[in-house]
């Protein structure tokens, strides 16, 4: 069974840096043709993804938080991080750390187009995150 557990510190002052931590049990952070990813959660908004690490450690971001974050792994501990610099309390949110899986769009005809899509299959409990000012 695959599971996913964020960790590191609840509480963050202004200015400073988070890091929080997924620990990845029941299957390689580097198995081929999966990905690995942050998401948050604001107080009373939607979800925000954040960004991936994908099996061989190439990493992406979302363009609105790119210049701040980093995602970055340790395969010997089978677990990826989330760096996230210069907090405000906008940043207060649940974090989530989970799979990403894809799979194959049904091939067009007509087109000729053969496309695939990503979707998030295993996610972390979740860990609340607070950024005083």
């Amino acid at each position: 069974q695959v599971q996913l557990q964020e960790s590191g510190p609840v509480l963050v002052k202004a200015s400073h840096a988070l890091s929080l931590t997924c620990s990845v049990s029941g299957i390689s952070i580097t198995t081929n043709c999966y990905y690995w990813s942050w998401i948050r959660q604001p107080p009373g908004k939607g979800l925000e993804w954040m960004g991936v690490i994908d099996f061989d450690g190439s990493a992406g971001y979302s363009p609105s938080l790119k210049s701040r974050t980093s995602i970055s792994r340790d395969t010997s501990k089978n677990q990826f991080t989330l760096q996230l610099t210069s907090v405000t309390p906008e940043d207060t949110a649940v974090y989530y750390c989970a799979r990403e899986g894809w799979d194959l769009v049904p091939y067009n005809y007509l087109s000729d187009y053969q496309g695939s899509y990503r979707y998030l299959e295993v996610w972390g409990q979740g860990i609340l995150v607070t950024v005083s000012s």
